[in-house]
């Protein structure tokens, strides 16, 4: 077998920086004295291990006292190092002299009402330092680069000291394309940042393969590997040579960068362990480093690194997965670094091979689609009920989304009772059966009438238990029929019949009540084993002869609606409710045959009472008689005028021709008829005569 010889070559800017350098030989040179570390002091696991047994142990708050304290050199919030001088420790300062100078610019346009713009990772430890000093008030923009929260004010822009210039460079212009007024730009990259991105792509670009060591969770770390992906196809981020396992390849020319917090020791191990690989033993590498994926398969992987818009992911495969924004989640307006952080175990689901670029493209919220699928399943096989929120309605039901699923609930069992408009559902939650599931096809069929059916039985027997004839309740009208209206009390129908929903004849219960309406009824009977419930509407109300007969009397004058006409005379519906009848002798003067010649249904009219039958509850009404009232003032206005006008001599006039004779009456009306007339004339001549003086 042919050998093959590495090359292996290191950036020439790589590893510690000179601030992470410096804290880190203070924190091993002050460690037999016992010292404390706010937060970890670099972003690298071998150095926090080396630390932590030297007894150099990390804090996360301001509690310890009287003690010897680390400020790593990303530094940390003006409270809290205000908060840990006032407890009484000793402060050894090693925040970077860069990071320091851009407090101080801060501040200073801060104070002077610059609206401050960091760039940089907002969850950065020296963004939050950095953002301290300006009341924690400034605008921090990512790698985004979204300016939705600008203003348009004099502004001072300062970046996180590990970014890439080019980002830096476009987010520059962006602000002068959008700011009218004054914007200082201060470029606080950190210049051994810069030339080890600068260094790391010049390497990049001669190599088969680049190895970035470092700390997942360094944020320059993860700028080299962003940098060099773009220039080399195949990258790999370890922190440390132990992971070589994991991704490597038969490259025979590799190269080797680090982030700022890798002590030149890893870098070491690294280049002699890879310098020490005979053929065969690299070959056995590359064959163990393989993972056998497929499209479909679900792999467990570890996070290499996150950002605004995709997740890296190592699933042992000679190449990186690449988790995108939209395959996280199907809320998407969640961020990637909400869900994971460098250093997660998680499974993804395998969509394609390659997508282009070399990367397997991967799905996080497919696996947890196939998860639900199961827990799904399960609920089914335990006849368990799901909540679930309505979609949209489509032919033959409706759609509702279970857990992030489609589920589909048929028109026939959105409910025990039929419903037209199924629109009234859509936004809305509901308690269902799963009645059909079937994982292979993506099918869900859930059932809202099953759920109903034994909460209507439940219902049934607690209110069966509960009302008793007699009982006024509450209820809500359900339809209405024909023969009555049906009423939901308490989650049970019951009729009330027509006959029992006015003391009026009722043509249609629609007169009365209509859906919806909010009703009181009395029990009137109860039978649990044939489930029905007789109600009164009627019942609660007074009986109209009782409500006339508190209000009216004999002699009072009355207005209503003619409802029935016959042959003998009108029924007139009076406000109480009852009807009283307008004889058709006392509807007009005038002698009329029928009461249809004078009224019609509906019309209304104003009469006088002149009767009322308690013992048989009838009531007679009399529009004739409010004319007669009206008589003596025409006849004294008669009077007056014969009085006022002179005497003149009387002239026989010749008789005039009789008129024709009218049909004849029945004899009742005919005999009232005269008798009216016969004391009208009497009475109307007496006053006119006792009016007028004779001369002898």
């Amino acid at each position: 077998m042919e050998l093959i010889f590495i090359e292996i070559i290191v950036a020439n800017n790589a590893g510690f920086c000179g601030g992470v350098k410096r804290a880190v030989d203070l924190a091993f040179k002050n460690a037999d004295e016992g010292v404390y570390s706010y937060g970890e002091l670099v972003h690298n696991q071998v150095v926090t291990k080396e630390l932590s047994d030297k007894s150099v142990m990390s804090i996360d708050n301001t509690d310890v006292k009287n003690s010897k304290v680390i400020i790593r050199s990303h530094g940390v919030k003006k409270q809290i190092l205000d908060e840990l001088r006032q407890n009484g420790n000793e402060i050894i300062d090693c925040v970077c002299p860069k990071v320091t100078k851009i407090y101080s610019i801060v501040r200073e346009h801060y104070e002077q009402g610059y609206q401050v713009v960091i760039f940089g990772d907002e969850n950065h430890p020296e963004v939050i330092g950095i953002n301290s000093y300006a009341d924690d008030k400034g605008i921090i923009i990512g790698q985004d680069l979204s300016l939705n929260k600008i203003e348009d004010k004099k502004t001072i822009l300062v970046s996180q000291t590990t970014n890439i210039p080019e980002k830096f460079e476009i987010l520059v212009n962006s602000l002068k394309n959008i700011l009218n007024n004054e914007i200082i730009v201060y470029n606080t990259i950190c210049n051994a940042t810069r030339l080890r991105q600068e260094s790391t792509i010049e390497l990049a670009k001669k190599v088969e393969a680049m190895i970035v060591l470092g700390g997942k969770n360094s944020s320059n770390t993860k700028k080299l590997y962003e940098v060099a992906k773009k220039h080399c196809e195949n990258v790999y981020l370890l922190e440390s040579i132990k992971d070589l396992k994991y991704n490597i390849k038969n490259f025979v020319k590799i190269g080797i960068t680090a982030g700022a917090s890798t002590p030149r020791s890893v870098i070491e191990e690294a280049v002699s362990s890879m310098e020490n690989f005979d053929n065969n033993e690299m070959m056995e590498a590359i064959e163990n480093s393989f993972k056998r994926i497929k499209r479909g398969e679900v792999v467990e992987g570890e996070v290499l690194f996150v950002n605004d818009t995709e997740v890296m992911v190592n699933i042992g495969y000679r190449s990186d997965g690449i988790i995108s924004r939209e395959e996280l989640s199907n809320n998407t307006d969640v961020k990637p670094s909400d869900l994971f952080k460098p250093g997660d175990m998680i499974n993804v689901f395998i969509m394609k091979m390659d997508d282009g670029d070399g990367n397997v493209v991967l799905s996080y919220k497919r696996v947890e689609s196939l998860k639900i699928w199961d827990e799904i399943e399960e609920l089914f096989n335990n006849h368990q009920r799901v909540t679930v929120t309505v979609k949209s309605v489509v032919k033959g039901g409706l759609t509702a989304d279970l857990n992030g699923l489609n589920a589909f609930i048929p028109a026939s069992h959105a409910s025990v009772r039929f419903q037209r408009d199924l629109s009234k559902y859509v936004g809305k939650e509901m308690t269902c059966e799963i009645i059909d599931f079937d994982k292979l096809k993506r099918k869900i069929v859930l059932s809202r009438k099953n759920v109903e059916t034994e909460e209507l039985e439940k219902n049934k027997q607690e209110v069966y238990s509960a009302l008793k004839v007699g009982d006024v309740v509450e209820g809500t009208v359900q339809r209405l029929t024909n023969f009555g209206a049906f009423v939901d009390v308490g989650g049970v129908d019951g009729l009330i019949h027509i006959s029992e929903l006015s003391w009026n004849r009722v043509k249609h219960p629609s007169d009365v009540v209509e859906p919806g309406q909010k009703v009181e009824v009395e029990v009137l009977n109860l039978d649990e084993d044939k489930n029905r419930i007789a109600l009164g509407l009627k019942q609660t109300t007074k009986k109209p002869w009782d409500v006339f007969t508190e209000s009216v009397k004999v002699g009072d004058v009355v207005e209503g609606k003619v409802v029935n006409i016959l042959e003998f005379g009108a029924f007139v519906r009076l406000e109480s409710g009852v009807d009283g009848l307008l004889h058709v002798s006392q509807i007009s003067k005038e002698h009329i045959e029928k009461p249809s010649d004078k009224l019609t249904i509906g019309e209304v009219v104003t009469a006088k009472i002149t009767d009322i039958d308690e013992e048989n509850k009838k009531i007679s009404l009399s529009m004739k008689a409010l004319i007669e009232d009206e008589e003596p003032e025409v006849v004294e206005e008669v009077k007056e005028k014969v009085e006022a006008e002179p005497k003149e001599e009387v002239v026989k006039e010749k008789p005039k021709a009789r008129a024709p004779k009218q049909p004849k009456a029945p004899k009742e009306v005919k005999e009232y008829e005269e008798q009216s007339n016969e004391s009208n004339i009497n009475t109307a001549l007496g006053d006119l005569l006792g009016g007028l003086k004779f001369e002898d």
